[in-house]
């Protein structure tokens, strides 16, 4: 992990793209600005369900706005990479310098995955499906298609999403006897009849795997499931995501009018939408949580729409003034996320230290105390900016 203090960001950086970016590390760190706590207080009212629906996960099926936050995320960590290869070559790294940072970046990504999900304890807590793990777990892969031209490019999207498919499918369906309340299934949704069944909570392909993998790693105790049903194959999947983003980012980098490579958005967005409407309602269910070929193209083509009216408005318009808020955080977006995964729960208790738990009780509580939270963690990236250290790895 690298600060360069001394150097300043470089002139003809992607506002678009350091703006979304900000977004998505916010809205992440908002914790759902408490609106579920808010909403059980208004149990009859539309607007607070809709709103709960968009700042919690989906318990399996489907998936609103926060369920967004991850593949935003790793879409734009490949929308990075050409233009951060590019840039490494220019200042005349050799191909053995770039693929030691290339394995040593994987590296890093997936220890602080680990890292950031061991609580105190005996021993780490040797799990995956973190997103710094999982965009480590890929990214070696990631690498590989740089260059590679659109053909090579859609042709691993299109083998990894039916070889995901088929390794789910040939996996047995838990039977009528199967314990699914001891596999950590709790809401309804979670597991289906028929054909679907090969997508069940806990008892699937990747499931199984990790019942094996983790268990390989030293625990206090056997692993079994886990709790939301994240597991560590995802980021095979995750892979299509990341791919439309490199995509997306050579697409940038290349040629074309600032007209032609926002069409290439749209147009690309569409096809994932239809791709994700004839899958996920006939062959693969939508499920985020275990990325499936149709959430993958599903969420595809929201963030893709999602940065295309980012880079109409801020590239193409020339609308960036009112971004400024949004690129301090998006060009330290490693910096806000392992804050908030390390000093957040400090920030709520040092809150109600200095400004009376009163503040932080009763029905929006929950959301005074994420307010706090932003504008700590948002006070520190501008900080960092203002030094003009990024944090890098």
């Amino acid at each position: 992990m690298s600060t360069p203090s001394g150097s300043a960001p470089l002139p003809n950086r992607l506002v678009s793209l350091d703006a979304f970016r900000g977004l998505t590390m916010l809205f992440m760190a908002s914790s759902g600005f408490g609106i579920a706590q808010i909403a059980k207080a208004h149990p009859d009212s539309g607007f607070w369900e809709l709103l709960r629906y968009n700042t919690s996960h989906a318990a399996w099926i489907g998936g609103g706005a926060w369920d967004m936050i991850q593949p935003a995320f790793m879409f734009m960590v490949g929308m990075a990479l050409p233009f951060s290869s590019s840039r490494r070559s220019a200042e005349g790294q050799d191909q053995r310098k770039l693929w030691l940072h290339t394995f040593w970046r994987a590296f890093v990504l997936v220890a602080l995955g680990v890292f950031l999900s061991t609580s105190a304890g005996s021993r780490p807590n040797f799990i995956f499906p973190n997103v710094l793990a999982q965009i480590g777990l890929g990214y070696v892969f990631l690498t590989l298609l740089v260059g590679r031209g659109w053909k090579i490019q859609l042709g691993a999207i299109g083998v990894i999403a039916v070889a995901t498919w088929y390794a789910f499918v040939l996996t047995p369906i838990a039977g009528p006897a199967t314990d699914f309340k001891a596999l950590g299934v709790t809401e309804a949704g979670q597991t289906f009849s028929g054909f679907w069944g090969h997508w069940n909570m806990s008892a699937n392909f990747a499931a199984s795997f990790d019942q094996w993998f983790l268990n390989l790693f030293p625990r206090e105790k056997p692993f079994v499931f886990n709790s939301g049903g994240y597991q560590t194959l995802n980021f095979v999947p995750a892979l299509i995501t990341m791919t439309l983003g490199l995509m997306a980012g050579e697409n940038l980098r290349s040629e074309k009018t600032a007209g032609a490579k926002l069409n290439w958005l749209l147009i690309a967005g569409a096809i994932c939408l239809v791709l994700a409407l004839a899958t996920g309602t006939t062959i693969c269910p939508v499920i985020k949580k275990l990325w499936t070929p149709s959430w993958a193209f599903y969420s595809g083509a929201v963030v893709l729409w999602v940065f295309a009216l980012f880079y109409w408005f801020i590239d193409i318009k020339g609308h960036k003034a009112w971004t400024f808020p949004l690129v301090v955080v998006g060009m330290n977006s490693i910096a806000i996320y392992v804050a908030y995964q390390l000093t957040a729960g400090w920030i709520r208790s040092i809150g109600k230290t200095w400004l009376g738990s009163g503040l932080f009780e009763g029905t929006y509580g929950a959301l005074t105390s994420s307010l706090l939270v932003l504008a700590v963690l948002w006070t520190f990236c501008w900080w960092l900016w203002k030094r003009k250290v990024f944090i890098r790895i």
